[in-house]
């Protein structure tokens, strides 16, 4: 479904007491709360934004099966589908938080997944962030009217807005990829050999471009100039050893007309030994 600003169909009533409380109102003082350290509290005041909240979005979901041939290199797009998928919805429940909350934005965006023994094909997927809103108003939503994601720290947010730029959005690409098994006949013609295993090569190399690919497009489609921050993660999430999760992920960001820029940078020389 296409998201709509103010939007909290995904979020349990507990939530929506907890944001609405933080709001203040009725005698009571806005509170917020924030996985912000010292450093980042400050400076994202100093750049003109207040933290209003500590946001989440959580999705457990079910896993399907998809068998790969045992000699054949392909793309498990059943579970790069699943992995894609339940990432959305935790990103969009903290996203619909961060509405309820008033905010323009997400910084510090953590995207966890956990296993559970009582649930040996379900993971639960979870987004995290601190949700911030500028003092002075001014437009940093993202074209359809969502609040930004960033996964920076504080001090790389602050900076970039210094450089002239402003995060867009948190955008990412995922691929589940089966490696081959190496045959009989393969394994011997190598034996005492220094020799480039192609058939893993060709797999690693062809499943992080899948994954880069798709994280490329999602910032195409948000109308950025550029990701900063790109991560390139692996992850067997307790699969097949011969089966991986490449998982690409950053900020999008578009230049910001009128931001302050950065003085010269100025050389030093650490004294630390």
């Amino acid at each position: 479904m296409p998201y709509e600003p103010g939007q909290v169909e995904g979020l349990p009533e507990s939530a929506k007491r907890r944001l609405q409380n933080m709001r203040g109102g009725e005698g009571r003082k806005p509170l917020f709360t924030s996985d912000l350290s010292v450093n980042e509290f400050a400076l994202i005041r100093e750049a003109g934004f207040d933290p209003v909240g500590l946001v989440m979005g959580s999705s457990i979901y079910h896993i399907g099966i998809q068998i790969a041939s045992f000699y054949q290199n392909q793309e498990l797009d059943v579970l790069s589908q699943a992995m894609y998928e339940a990432r959305e919805f935790a990103m969009t429940r903290m996203e619909e938080e961060a509405d309820l909350l008033g905010a323009d934005g997400v910084v510090g965006v953590r995207l966890e997944v956990s296993r559970y023994e009582w649930g040996a094909s379900m993971a639960e997927f979870m987004a995290i962030g601190t949700a911030v809103k500028h003092r002075s108003g001014g437009n940093y939503r993202t074209n359809d009217k969502r609040p930004f994601t960033s996964d920076l720290s504080g001090q790389d947010f602050w900076t970039l807005l210094r450089t002239g730029f402003r995060p867009v959005s948190m955008v990412m690409g995922s691929c589940v990829y089966h490696v081959a098994h190496q045959g009989i006949r393969q394994a011997l013609k190598q034996a005492g050999r220094n020799i480039e295993m192609t058939n893993y090569t060709q797999a690693l190399y062809y499943a992080r471009e899948l994954a880069m690919s798709r994280m490329q497009a999602e910032a195409e489609r948000e109308g950025a100039a550029g990701i900063v921050g790109v991560q390139v993660k692996e992850n067997s999430h307790g699969w097949d050893s011969h089966v991986i999760e490449y998982f690409a992920v950053g900020t999008a960001v578009t230049p910001d007309e009128g931001a302050a820029t950065l003085p010269a940078p100025t050389p030093t020389i650490s004294l630390n030994g």
